[in-house]
């Protein structure tokens, strides 16, 4: 029911999709307790509670264009995006080291892998949903030519490793919760946050370059742009100095467009099995 759903939503043009997105994100907004205090809180934390309500409209677009990105014709959702600094990426890719693509819940971050998939073989890290229902609609979308995927296991940490030694591209999302021993505890907006370690460990295998990208959402459903930034912080010292350096990597980032975060993420959550940060270690960072 619900794949038949995407799809038929699939066929309205992307500024249908995103003028009810902003109408079903603000009715969200104002029926969810939970929902409004999570983003509230988090917006409140990160400096941006100017930009609450302009994040309201901007998280139900994110909802609303999901049909459109996954089940429309690749050609046809290929079409709404352009690239911005794509040639900081040719250059990465001409070294033959790899390149690591850091992309966090910011703008339309499922267009991403799609953009860099037209130009280059792309491998991403995917956990699946917890909807049962939901696993072929994603896989099917996400696993198209040139995107392969790599399961959020150690299976899949080989996969990315392989990937990076061939020269290829890989693509993360820095910014989701990872499993316990997956992780380390790192200030997020002045918060501790369990952030995960992979990507600073496949960095240091081969020096592969790393870049962050976001796709911008555009006003009145006119499309997105690709952004491509060189991600400049010093990854030097253990892995809870490397979390805590490419958390301020994501800060900067969601700083250029803070009302297109997904501020209702549960960021915060303490994994199963992980114990509480340490208040005093996290008191001194």
């Amino acid at each position: 029911m619900l794949v038949h759903l995407f799809r038929f939503l699939s066929r309205f043009p992307l500024p249908v999709l995103h003028a009810g997105g902003a109408l079903l994100g603000c009715l969200v907004y104002l029926l969810s307790g939970s929902y409004r205090r999570r983003l509230q809180e988090n917006l409140q934390r990160a400096g941006f509670s100017d930009q609450r309500w302009h994040a309201v409209r901007e998280a139900g677009k994110n909802i609303a264009e999901l049909p459109f990105i996954w089940c429309a014709r690749p050609e046809r959702v290929l079409k709404t995006a352009t690239l911005e600094n794509w040639e900081l990426v040719q250059q990465a890719l001409d070294a033959k080291k790899g390149v690591i693509f850091l992309t966090p819940h910011l703008g339309c971050f499922e267009i991403v892998a799609q953009m860099i998939a037209e130009r280059t073989r792309l491998t991403v890290m995917y956990r699946p949903p917890r909807k049962a229902a939901l696993k072929p609609l994603i896989e099917d979308a996400r696993a198209r030519d040139n995107l392969l995927l790599a399961p959020a296991n150690l299976s899949g940490v080989r996969i990315m490793a392989k990937a990076l030694k061939k020269g290829e591209a890989i693509g993360l999302l820095p910014d989701q919760v990872p499993q316990e021993g997956e992780g380390v505890w790192a200030r997020f907006f002045g918060k501790p946050a369990y952030t995960m370690t992979l990507s600073a460990k496949l960095h240091s295998m081969n020096g592969a370059p790393i870049i962050l990208t976001y796709a911008e959402r555009l006003p009145a459903g006119k499309g997105y742009i690709v952004r491509f930034v060189p991600f400049e912080e010093n990854l030097d010292g253990d892995t809870a100095a490397q979390a805590a350096a490419i958390n301020r990597a994501m800060e900067k980032l969601i700083a250029r467009s803070p009302a297109q975060y997904f501020w209702s993420y549960n960021r915060y959550k303490q994994p199963d099995g992980v114990a509480a940060p340490d208040a005093d270690k996290q008191e001194s960072a």
